[in-house]
């Protein structure tokens, strides 16, 4: 049987203006329960802005060194005997400067010290003193009169940038059939090879730009290359997690690494030791003895993918950058992490060594980034923000940095002044969409005259500096940053 129906009780049909001024005297009661009067103030926050307004304002002068009485009227005596430039002005209400002591404390202003003057001289003239004149503000009696004190012009300690020729593209190589990944010269800088999408490496002649040799062995893109300056050897890493070594003497594969769990995104020689660095998205760097195959260390310590490594012959002779945001120094004797930089916010894809100086850069989507070797100490920021994703920076000998970006974008850098001279963006080849304008890799030759970009959109383009350019055709248009805290 069905059970028994309950009465629902009628429901009072409201009009929608009823229900709006129901909702609005909600929303009254709940966020404005004090109609028509403010909230009451509070006084410990009245007193935080008070003593914040006292030390952005007077916070230059509120510790001065006190004087005593004596030394406060005769001071006051001569300013009003001798009208200097430096005196202390009256303020508005007093009869005239000799009684302006009369007034007590209040009314005379003690100006703090400025920059001294280089020779004892000069304190007597006229618009070089030590304290500027102070301007008094009307109706001071209820308040506290606000003053600045002139202070003499200090110059900016930031370095002037080196004047550079801008760069231009000069020549295109196509030969690759698919995303050109790596890129690495040969030390004699006769050739340099590329590595591509396609699974090949291509060796390409430095002076013509043609094609000498194709090296087939890879079965997934390959992103990292080397050339051995003591062998006959060049090194090759791919997404297939292989480490190859080529004989270009037989020019074919001698020997492969094995050892790493995912792909292999970054490969590096070491200068002096007959050593090889590879990192991957297996979150570890990898350290291998060239001759024997032998994995020597496992430099475990990051929390995502090794996308950058450098090498150097003294301490730290390892350092790595990762998409964990992190720049990691390591002991290659141990095995250990030396120092950890965590300066910035991004990914770190890219990292330069600058070829003379004990200093490099890494480049992450927030900011290029300047350090110090050995300690890792930071620098300075770029003075300029791509905003994009860089993948791939180079510096050479004059201090020319130059960054890629996924964008396309290749921009060009003063080392020493971060001082960004030129903006370039890539054009790419008929036939390819404008999203392929990707600079994947980038290297300077040996004598750092030339520079070879590797592109998404197959190509190889090759740069060199305008030699029809000067100072007066290309202006620097440098200004200095104003706050240099902030670097």
């Amino acid at each position: 049987m069905p059970g028994p129906t309950l009465d629902m009780e009628p429901v009072e049909p409201q009009s929608l203006k009823k229900l709006s001024f129901k909702s609005l005297k909600r929303a009254l009661d709940l966020f404005s329960p004090i109609h028509g009067q403010y909230a009451p103030s509070d006084p410990e926050s009245k007193k935080i802005r008070i003593s914040y307004k006292m030390h952005a304002e007077y916070g230059a002068v509120r510790n001065l060194p006190s004087q005593s009485g004596s030394q406060i009227n005769s001071t006051q005596q001569d300013q009003n005997q001798a009208s200097t430039p430096s005196g202390v002005l009256a303020l508005p209400g007093t009869e005239d400067s000799k009684g302006m002591h009369k007034g007590g404390d209040q009314n005379a202003l003690v100006v703090g010290p400025s920059v001294q003057p280089k020779n004892s001289n000069d304190a007597s003239l006229p618009g070089k003193s030590v304290a500027g004149a102070l301007a008094s503000v009307p109706g001071s009696s209820e308040r506290n009169s606000s003053t600045s004190a002139l202070m003499e012009r200090i110059p900016s300690k930031w370095p002037r940038p080196v004047w550079h020729a801008p760069w231009k593209n000069y020549r295109v190589i196509s030969g690759h059939l698919g995303w050109v990944r790596s890129i690495a010269f040969d030390p004699s800088n006769t050739w340099f090879c590329t590595g591509s999408a396609d699974r090949t490496i291509k060796i390409w002649d430095v002076a013509s730009g043609r094609l000498k040799l194709t090296l087939t062995g890879h079965i997934e893109q390959i992103r990292g290359l080397a050339v051995s300056k003591t062998h006959t050897y060049m090194f090759s890493a791919g997404d297939d997690k292989q480490v190859k070594c080529w004989d270009l003497e037989q020019n074919k594969a001698i020997r492969s690494y094995h050892g790493h769990l995912s792909g292999v995104y970054c490969l590096a020689l070491h200068p002096t030791l007959d050593i090889l660095l590879t990192g991957g998205r297996d979150s570890v760097c990898r350290v291998w003895d060239v001759r024997s195959k032998m994995q020597i260390h496992a430099l475990s310590g990051h929390d995502n993918t090794v996308c950058s490594v450098f090498t150097r012959p003294t301490d730290p002779q390892v350092v790595t950058g990762s998409h964990d945001t992190t720049v990691k120094f390591w002991d290659l004797r141990y095995g250990k992490t030396m120092a950890t930089l965590t300066h910035h916010k991004k990914s770190v894809r890219a990292m330069a060594q600058h070829p003379k100086e004990n200093a490099f850069a890494s480049a992450s989507a927030d900011n290029i980034k300047k350090f110090n070797l050995p300690k890792g100490e930071f620098l300075h920021n770029m003075l300029s923000q791509q905003k994009t994703i860089i993948n791939a920076m180079a510096v050479n000998e004059e201090g020319v940095m130059v960054t890629g970006g996924d964008n396309g974008s290749l921009w060009f850098w003063d080392w020493r002044s971060g001082h960004n001279f030129q903006q370039s963006q890539t054009i790419v080849q008929p036939g390819s969409l404008d999203s392929e304008a990707g600079i994947y890799a980038l290297s300077y030759d040996v004598t750092g005259s030339r520079l070879v970009t590797c592109e998404a959109d197959k190509t190889i383009k090759m740069w060199k500096e305008d030699v029809n350019a000067t100072p007066e055709t290309h202006p620097l248009n440098f200004k200095p940053p104003k706050d240099i805290r902030r670097f």
